[in-house]
């Protein structure tokens, strides 16, 4: 397969993080305490290699600590690998973190210009899209207040209304859609199975393996920092479900 058919390759990557114990805060600790600096080198991921190509949508799934997150975050360039390499291509948009770009004191209106710009869209071409962002949202009453009023609910509603308006060809999601209530988990579930018929990339992290399966057309399953099983979604998750009893 031609490289280019790939939108994500994740080749050889290994990450690792110093972790720091009875680390001191504030200057007269760090006078005292200044020889307790402990810490040690974590390794989340070593040596991980996937393709994916244009238009999957992939799930990675594995149990809380396993790596999965880190590895989302690698592929949106928010942290970097300490060894090997990340290659994504075309536009991408993410939903890591609950309200992640969002300006507290800032309307819901200001965020979606504010969000929407990170993302790359201009001015007038955010003008273009307000309306369908805020009809999507169904923030329409709340939509002037300021976001530190918003519940993580409506953060949600808010933070996936504007990436999914973007028009990016890759979508990275974790465990976002979590929160808020059903009706729209629901109506974002729906909305990503009419994005990927369009051709997107999708990957998303997720703990609801119902959603998985109706969605996904692969999964990934990372264990311990490694790439446990990789195929088909229903044999996956059999497998991962298996290992969980």
């Amino acid at each position: 397969m031609k490289r280019e058919e790939y939108s994500i390759e994740v080749k050889n990557v290994t990450k690792k993080f110093k972790v720091f114990y009875d680390k001191p805060n504030t200057l007269k600790e760090k006078l005292v305490f200044w020889k307790n600096n402990k810490s040690e080198t974590r390794t989340v991921l070593e040596d991980i290699n996937i393709k994916i190509k244009k238009g999957d949508t992939v799930a990675l799934i594995g149990v809380n600590g396993s790596g999965k997150s880190t590895l989302l975050k690698l592929m949106t360039k928010i942290i970097y690998p300490t060894k090997g390499s990340i290659i994504t291509r075309g536009k991408l948009t993410s939903l890591l973190e609950l309200g992640a770009g969002f300006h507290e004191d800032f309307t819901g209106r200001e965020n979606i210009y504010f969000n929407a710009s990170i993302f790359g869209l201009t001015r007038k071409e955010i003008e273009a899209k307000i309306d369908d962002i805020i009809e999507f949202s169904e923030l329409k009453d709340f939509i002037d207040n300021p976001v530190r009023t918003y519940s993580s609910g409506m953060y949600m509603r808010l933070a996936f209304s504007v990436a999914i308006n973007v028009e990016a060809e890759i979508l990275l999601i974790d465990e976002i859609l979590a929160v808020g209530d059903q009706h729209f988990q629901d109506k974002c579930f729906a909305k990503l199975h009419e994005l990927k018929e369009s051709d997107k990339t999708i990957v998303i992290v997720s703990h609801s393996l119902d959603s998985i399966k109706k969605l996904c057309n692969r999964a990934i399953w990372i264990s311990e920092g490694h790439v446990k099983k990789d195929g088909k979604t229903e044999e996956v998750i059999e497998e991962y479900l298996k290992a969980c009893k």
